[in-house]
């Protein structure tokens, strides 16, 4: 092989590349679904799962064998449309399930304040045309209720099927919380729920759990060929597309699926994952019938996912869009238990270990974003910056705690630097503070101060605790972490032993 000819070639797609990163504005899709775990996809390991779809996208992606986000949704999704840390936004997890009292624990607020603008902002100004579909969750049921913080009780939200709310919602007052008041074009099927369960009275219960239509979703106008939320969702993406592909465009497409409840897309699906044998190495479609059924009518919910991505890809590509498109896919938090299983990683939704903070992660751009894995750790915090960034927006001075993609995007390391993690309130374990440098990851319990130090590299399942067999790499990033509650000012429970 010719060394000069292999340099040049490479100058060549180096220069491809950055002349299309100074060319026009690119059209971005983000694709977000809920609680798909780290390996609920073929592309980072499942033999269970089918996401074909998806492994092919990410044959020519970056993929980010190490990203991370809070462990639900509630706080994830502050964090990833903020830019901004928990503590800033005081929304530590869904304010339902915390449990406690409020002197061991900071409850949560359900609505972001205004004070704390979300990236479609900054993106609307630089001239895109933005639609949120699915899942919003940074809005509450009684936005004008959430006074008096700090709470000295968690919040609560109306039963199954109830929309008291509703009249209030659709009033300016509270819009201004929703996707409209904050800088989206258009909202589809956004609004204070977690799962789309909620419009009926029997909720995970009823027939087809909101994923078979009618959804009974208020933000959701029925149509006469409505059959399935995943594919309703994607229709309206690809509508938006149509009707903007003349200038740039955001898709904020936040799937419900495949949060819980499990709804078997088809029986012709269902009859397949339960046929099939299960992956010993995860554990998925493994054990007695039962949780053989939830696992399976879960994997007809992701083969849909991975059906609707190679439908937007088919519409870029027939539209001519493709080459101007950069997609981002990944989940908001770590696999629900109930739903599915990883025997390599401890604990799943809820928990502080990597089961609940670790998701899968890709980023698309043909012909830009150099094709490879890359192991740097990176967050849900990141998006926000990295969208401004792929945007031309430099002039930005809100807050931002995340750090953009691009050098990863462009084949650059991204400079090292330590994750946080500042969990107030308790949920499936105690109220911590977390730190991850490189393989080590650190969580210190705020109730007494107690640490627990792991090498993630040579003990992914976090099986061992090396804070005492460890000391000075404890201490090292203890004192990281102390030092960072410090510098930002980072509230403590009130039964905390910890002066900071």
């Amino acid at each position: 092989m010719n060394p000069i000819r292999n340099a040049l070639s490479l100058l060549a797609s180096l220069l491809v590349a950055a002349s299309a990163f100074a060319a026009k504005q690119p059209n971005i899709i983000f694709i977000l679904a809920d609680d798909l775990g780290w390996q609920d996809v073929g592309f980072m390991g499942s033999q269970y799962m089918e996401t074909p779809s998806l492994d092919t996208l990410a044959a020519d992606s970056l993929v980010l064998e190490n990203a991370f986000m809070y462990p639900t949704c509630s706080p994830s999704r502050a964090a990833i449309l903020t830019g901004q840390q928990s503590f800033r936004t005081d929304c530590y997890t869904v304010p339902v399930l915390e449990k406690g009292n409020s002197r061991d624990n900071i409850f949560s607020k359900w609505t972001v304040g205004e004070e704390h603008p979300v990236f479609s902002q900054p993106l609307r100004e630089a001239g895109y045309k933005l639609i949120h579909l699915g899942k919003w969750h940074i809005v509450g049921p009684n936005p004008e209720g959430e006074t008096g913080y700090p709470f000295d009780k968690k919040l609560g939200q109306p039963g199954n099927g109830d929309l008291s709310w509703l009249a209030k919602h659709q009033t300016p007052e509270i819009q201004k919380y929703y996707p409209i008041g904050r800088g989206f074009h258009e909202n589809v099927g956004g609004t204070w729920w977690g799962d789309p369960a909620r419009g009926y009275a029997k909720g995970y219960n009823a027939p087809g759990g909101g994923y078979v239509a009618p959804f009974k979703n208020p933000f959701i106008a029925d149509k006469a060929d409505d059959a399935w939320l995943t594919d309703r969702l994607t229709d309206d993406a690809i509508d938006f597309m149509q009707r903007h592909q003349d200038e740039p465009f955001f898709v904020n497409l936040h799937f419900y699926a495949p949060h819980r409840p499990s709804v078997p897309r088809s029986e012709a699906l269902m009859a397949h994952f339960m046929e099939k044998a299960g992956d010993p190495d995860t554990g998925q479609g493994m054990g007695p019938k039962k949780k053989k059924r939830e696992v399976a009518a879960y994997a007809t919910m992701i083969k849909s996912i991975d059906d609707n991505v190679q439908r937007i890809l088919d519409y870029l590509d027939q539209a001519g869009l493709r080459e101007n498109t950069v997609i981002v896919f990944t989940s908001d938090n770590g696999f629900n238990g109930m739903q599915s299983s990883n025997q390599n990683l401890r604990g799943a939704k809820g928990n502080i270990y990597d089961g609940g903070l670790r998701v899968p992660a890709l980023v698309n751009w043909p012909g830009v974003v150099q094709a490879r894995r890359d192991a740097t750790p990176v967050q849900g915090l990141d998006l926000f910056p990295t969208f401004i960034e792929l945007a031309g927006v430099d002039d930005y001075t809100g807050t931002l705690d995340g750090d953009s993609w691009l050098p990863l995007m462009r084949g650059q390391a991204l400079a090292e630097r330590p994750l946080f993690w500042h969990i107030a309130s308790t949920y499936k374990d105690p109220p911590c503070s977390i730190i991850r440098k490189g393989k080590w990851k650190l969580i210190q319990y705020l109730k007494d101060g107690r640490i627990e130090l792991y090498d993630t590299e040579a003990d992914l399942k976090e099986s061992r605790d090396l804070a005492k067999s460890h000391p000075e790499k404890a201490q090292q990033l203890l004192g990281e972490l102390v030092a960072w509650r410090i510098q930002n000012d980072v509230p403590l429970p009130p039964s905390s032993v910890l002066e900071n």
